[in-house]
């Protein structure tokens, strides 16, 4: 059926509707090419391609000029729908175009939520009619929607390296290893990497950046175990290494108000802290609307400002 219909829908054109919807108006071809600023052979034109495409009459003459026929009036609101549609599609190009209105999307690894949030919403207040979506996850799920562009961009601490991207640095990102404050090593000062030799570990799952930081540590470090029980999130890590279960490194983003109340010590570790870095990050292929770009420009330049003092 569509292929039917294709050949004469081809020959359409909005100019011709336009011009058909022009005479419907005015009833006569004269006053329809002075409104379009037409000439009236140009118009007739118009009306007999349009005619010829479609393959019926579309006006007819009546007492007080011309009138549609029944498929004219049927094409006169299918004009007018179309019509619509574009005021409505330019409408919405405005929005996107414009700084003040749109949606951006923006991926943020789990770390970077205790922070991230707070950032996002100080531009809120200052753009308050652009909406961001907001995806939390962990360092491969978030990468791999950036790399697929399902992202406008992303803040992370290691930025991927199997794809083109732009980053902008936001600020130093420290990683430490916390333990329970009754924990033996608790107070002590430059522990050596060895004397962890015999400790439990309490990692997150494999794909997350504090994961990455975890392995290449023990990869350096012959006398660190290589395995550990594993975790899916930074507040449950937490909760165990309250409760006993072992050592974590993690970074001193997630861990500020622990360690200020004293229900989490961080171990004086040599070598440690691990000195990371927060980026901003996006596809090299991503091109921004405006909205985009405010957001990009404002982490940029402030992400600094909002991260968690260790």
């Amino acid at each position: 059926m569509k292929e039917k219909l294709l050949p004469w829908l081809r020959q359409l054109t909005l100019k011709q509707m336009r011009g058909f919807s022009a005479v419907v108006d005015a009833g006569n071809i004269s006053s329809a090419a002075r409104a379009l600023h037409l000439t009236p052979p140009a118009v007739s034109l118009q009306l007999r391609d349009l005619e010829t495409a479609i393959g019926v009459p579309l006006l007819e003459r009546g007492d007080h000029g011309l009138i549609p026929t029944l498929a004219g009036r049927e094409l006169l609101t299918l004009t007018q729908e179309i019509q619509e549609s574009l005021v409505g599609f330019g409408e919405t190009l405005n929005e996107l175009k414009g700084v003040d209105h749109g949606v951006v999307s923006v991926g943020v690894v789990s770390t970077a939520r205790y922070f991230a949030p707070t950032l996002l919403a100080e531009f809120m207040k200052i753009y308050q009619d652009i909406k961001i979506q907001l995806l939390v996850g962990n360092r491969e799920t978030t990468m791999e929607k950036l790399k697929n562009m399902e992202l406008d961009f992303a803040i992370t601490g290691l930025p991927p390296e199997h794809f083109a991207v732009k980053k902008e640095f936001i600020g130093k990102h420290p990683q430490i290893i916390i333990a329970a404050p009754d924990h033996p090593l608790a107070g002590k000062h430059r522990i050596s990497l060895a004397e962890l030799k015999d400790e439990t570990f309490l990692l997150r799952e494999p794909g997350s950046g504090t994961r990455s930081v975890t392995d290449k540590l023990f990869a350096r470090n012959k006398s660190l175990p290589k395995s550990g029980l594993e975790f899916g999130s930074n507040e449950t890590i937490k909760q165990a290494v309250m409760a006993g279960m072992g050592i974590a490194v993690i970074s001193s983003h997630t861990v500020g108000a622990e360690l200020k109340e004293r229900r989490l010590v961080s171990l004086d570790v040599k070598g440690l802290p691990i000195n990371r870095k927060w980026f901003v990050v996006k596809h090299d292929n991503k091109r921004f609307l405006p909205s985009a770009q405010a957001l990009w420009n404002f982490v940029a330049r402030n992400g600094k400002y909002y991260l968690p003092q260790p």
